[in-house]
Parts: structure tokens; C-alpha cells; sequence
């Protein structure tokens, strides 16, 4: 890294940490406004607020928009370069398009491993936050408890299920578990209710009738009240539209191999969810570039110009993300493979613009 370099790079950082400052206080101003209502209806303090939902918003909001800051970014100051006629300078002496990219490279990868971290680990925690609070003073001040059917396969050979489960109450009725061999049922347990027992980290069933079957023969046994460990716990059965961004990576791939173990049809949306964690970051790198390349000619309407094509350019980044989660969710396209598609293919716009880029 020579002065040129460390010139360019920490004029990003500095460039990216302002922008996300400034982004995220207009972010957090335009949310506080949409929920002052609710704080006010249920008599929270301003402290209480932040301690306990913008704590949790901020990492989230960063963390949502941190490719479109990073893009944003390396337009701006790029840009500005380009009019003060400073890259004339650098390529007139000499240097490369390629080497000129340098630390834009070096900084696009600083921050695309900052975000994986953050995605891996901070980000689930900080929307832990946010999504209870939501839950319980914005959407789910009216909400009833959930109640639902669950179903799932427990273990390779085994089956369960319960009958009007109540996430709130961690309770349910008309428990059944079947055990499966060679096409052959050889255990049978069912229960007239379940619910969890925190002091003993198990399962309470009541109204217990369980049969072992052997052949010919049948082994039944009642039991007024039983405890049991299964494989699954009361997380495990409260699925909601946060649950996936809840969990840290560790978390998420233990859920992912249960769901496929149960075949549920959640499976997707998680597999989903780790995929775009682990693709964003890339696209950092990608975006950085294709800023870079774009910025650092000098053309007739400066900054302006820069930025309306860097916007148009999100703009399709953001469609075609969509897109490919969309056919992956609700149709047969692999999550591994639609998440990484928009890098794909906006690699490839990098690669024709850096040829067609004045050298």
C-alpha cells in the first residue's frame, strides 16, 4: 500500500462511516415518527425505548442498507476525485486502472468481512431485540395467541405431532408419537395434553396411553402423568416471520437440519437466509468496484450524473435479488444458487465496464 492508496482508502472509510451516521439518524428519525403512537399509548420512556427497540433497530438498519452505503459511498468521493482532474493525474503518470483499484478492493473487503461477522453473529442478536418489541408493544399490542396444528418427523425413524399448540401458553392437546420400521409402526404414545415444564426443561404429558408392539404381541401401558425428552423444544415449534433472522448461523444450520429432518416447508427460508448472509458481504466487494470504475471518469455532470447511474444500478441489484429469492421460496430454485445469481451477474457488468473503462 503506497500514500496514493492509503489516500484512496481511508477517504472510503470515512466517506462510508459518514454516510451511515447520517443515513441511519434520517432512518431512525422517519421509524420514531411512524411508532411515537405506540410509545405514547403504552406510557414507555425514552430510554426504555432505546434500550430496548432502537438498540436493536440501528445494527438492523445498517446492516439492511450497508451494500447501498458502501455504493453510495465510493460514487460520492470517487467522484469528487474525478472532477478536481485527480485520476488524470495518476493514470497520466503512469498507473494502471488495475492498480488504482487496489484499495478499493482492500476496502470493499474490509467492510464485506465486517458485515459477514455481523450477519454470523451481532445482527441476530440486535433483531432478538427489535422483533420483541415489535411483537409486544407495536403489532402485538392486539394480537391473540397463536394457536396451530404442528406435525414434523422427530428422528429418522420416529413421528410426532400435536393438536392446537399455543406458542404463548407453550401448551397443546391430542400429542401423538409413532415410531416407524420397515414400514411397520412398533411404538405408539399418545397424550390427551403437553405442555412444558420450565423447572425441569422437559415435556408434561397427561392422559397417557403408550404401546409397544412386537409382532403378534402388544404391550400397553397407561400413565396418569409422565415427563419426557424429545427432540424438539418450545423454540423449535414457534415459528413466526422473525424466527430466521432471530437465530445467529450456529442456530440457524442446527434449525436447518431439523426442518429437513421433519420436511418442513419452512426449510427453504432459512436455507434462504444463510445463503444471503453469506453472499451480501461479496456483493459489497462487487458494488465497490463497479462504483470505482463507474465515478472515476470525469463526465458532464459530475456527482449528479454519478449518482443517478450508481441508483439506477441498485436499483436492478435490488430487483434481481428479489427475483431470484421469489423463484427460490415459492419454486424449485436452489437457495445456495439464487442467492449468489445477482453477484453472478453483476460480476459480469464489472468485468465490461473495467474493458470499457479509459485505461
Amino acid at each position: 500500500m503506497k500514500k496514493i492508496d492509503w489516500y484512496i482508502f481511508w477517504k472510503f472509510l470515512s466517506t462510508f462511516f459518514f454516510s451511515v451516521i447520517l443515513l441511519t439518524v434520517i432512518s431512525t428519525v422517519i421509524d420514531m415518527s411512524e411508532k411515537t403512537d405506540d410509545f405514547v399509548k403504552n406510557n414507555l420512556e425514552a430510554g426504555y425505548v432505546f434500550m430496548n427497540y432502537y438498540l436493536g433497530f440501528i445494527p438492523y438498519i445498517v446492516a439492511l442498507l450497508f451494500p447501498l452505503f458502501v455504493f453510495i459511498s465510493v460514487i460520492f468521493f470517487t467522484s469528487k476525485m474525478a472532477n478536481r482532474s485527480e485520476f488524470i493525474a495518476i493514470l497520466a503518470s503512469g498507473v494502471s486502472l488495475r492498480r488504482i483499484l487496489r484499495p478499493y478492493v482492500v476496502g470493499g473487503a474490509v467492510l464485506g468481512i465486517l458485515l459477514w461477522v455481523s450477519n454470523w453473529y451481532i445482527i441476530p442478536k440486535a433483531n432478538a431485540i427489535r422483533t420483541s418489541f415489535e411483537l409486544k408493544y407495536v403489532k402485538g399490542s392486539n394480537m391473540s395467541p397463536v394457536s396451530r396444528s404442528v406435525y414434523m418427523r422427530v428422528d429418522s425413524f420416529s413421528y410426532a405431532g400435536i393438536r392446537y399448540y399455543d406458542t404463548s401458553s407453550r401448551s397443546g392437546g391430542s400429542f401423538f408419537v409413532e415410531k416407524v420400521i420397515n414400514h411397520k409402526v412398533v411404538y405408539n404414545l399418545r397424550a390427551d395434553n403437553i405442555a412444558w415444564d420450565t423447572a425441569k426443561k422437559s415435556w408434561k404429558l397427561t392422559g397417557v396411553v403408550e404401546r409397544k408392539v412386537d409382532s403378534l404381541k402388544e404391550d400397553v401401558k397407561f400413565y396418569t402423568e409422565q415427563h419426557r425428552k424429545f427432540s424438539f423444544k418450545p423454540t423449535d415449534l414457534q415459528k413466526d416471520e422473525y424466527v430466521q433472522s432471530r437465530l445467529t448461523t450456529p442456530e440457524l444450520n442446527r434449525m436447518i437440519e431439523l426442518d429437513k429432518l421433519r420436511g418442513s416447508e419452512s426449510v427453504k427460508d432459512l436455507m434462504m437466509e444463510k445463503a444471503h448472509r453469506n453472499a451480501t458481504p461479496v456483493a459489497v466487494i462487487i458494488l465497490t468496484l463497479i462504483g470505482a470504475i463507474l465515478a472515476c471518469r470525469k463526465i458532464r455532470g459530475g456527482s449528479g450524473a454519478h449518482l443517478a447511474i450508481g441508483i439506477i444500478i441498485c436499483a436492478v441489484f435490488i430487483l434481481s435479488d428479489r427475483f431470484s429469492t421469489i423463484f427460490s421460496t415459492k419454486g424449485n430454485l436452489d437457495p445456495n444458487i439464487a442467492a449468489w445469481i445477482p453477484n453472478v451477474l453483476f460480476a459480469g457488468v464489472t468485468v465490461y465496464l473495467y474493458r470499457k473503462a479509459p485505461k
